[in-house]
């Protein structure tokens, strides 16, 4: 199947991508930028843990699929349970991909190099997007409240994690030692 064959969704999610990786990589600079600004901090990384590199995945692919869903869903017949489902599924694969990979790196060879965790990111929307397309076109699709649902649910608990993080090394700050925004 060739890029010129694919579905205007399938296309969508696959220009996702690239564009993807360049937000979440401005991301990664936004709140020092901002001069520590704590509305900024809801959204983007306030520290070095892996949890808060997590928001690099978070906000970009879920405005990803659903500001495509708004713009042309109706004119694309598009299923909202399916598509929200492929969103979700998106979103839960890149943020289960990068604390894997970054723990297995890390622990297994006992090294850590930046190349190789800006490769992370870009591997866990790789592996997101390409997921949640598979899911949007084979799976029924759960019902588009219960993953709406879910995803506002995940974006509380980034929010909460910020202000009050667990005090578990997922959460740790690999340089400072803190936890969180304070």
């Amino acid at each position: 199947m060739s890029y010129k064959t694919l579905s205007s969704p399938a296309k969508w999610i696959l220009i996702g991508i690239p564009i993807l990786f360049l937000v979440g990589s401005c991301l990664h600079f936004l709140y020092d930028f901002t001069g520590d600004n704590i509305i900024i901090g809801t959204i983007a990384p306030v520290n070095e843990s892996v949890w808060e590199h997590l928001k690099m995945v978070l906000l970009p692919i879920i405005l990803w699929w659903t500001v495509y869903y708004l713009v042309v869903g109706k004119i694309n017949n598009i299923d909202i349970n399916k598509w929200f489902t492929g969103a979700l599924v998106a979103l839960l694969t890149a943020l289960i991909t990068i604390p894997l990979l970054f723990y297995f790196y890390t622990r297994a060879f006992g090294v850590e190099f930046l190349i190789v965790d800006i490769l992370l990111l870009f591997l866990a929307l790789l592996f997101g997007q390409l997921i949640g397309l598979h899911f949007y076109k084979y799976y029924k699709g759960l019902n588009s409240i219960i993953t709406i649902g879910t995803v506002i649910l995940i974006i509380f608990l980034f929010i909460l994690f910020t202000f009050y993080p667990p005090h578990l090394p997922l959460f740790k700050d690999s340089i400072t030692g803190k936890y969180g925004i304070f």
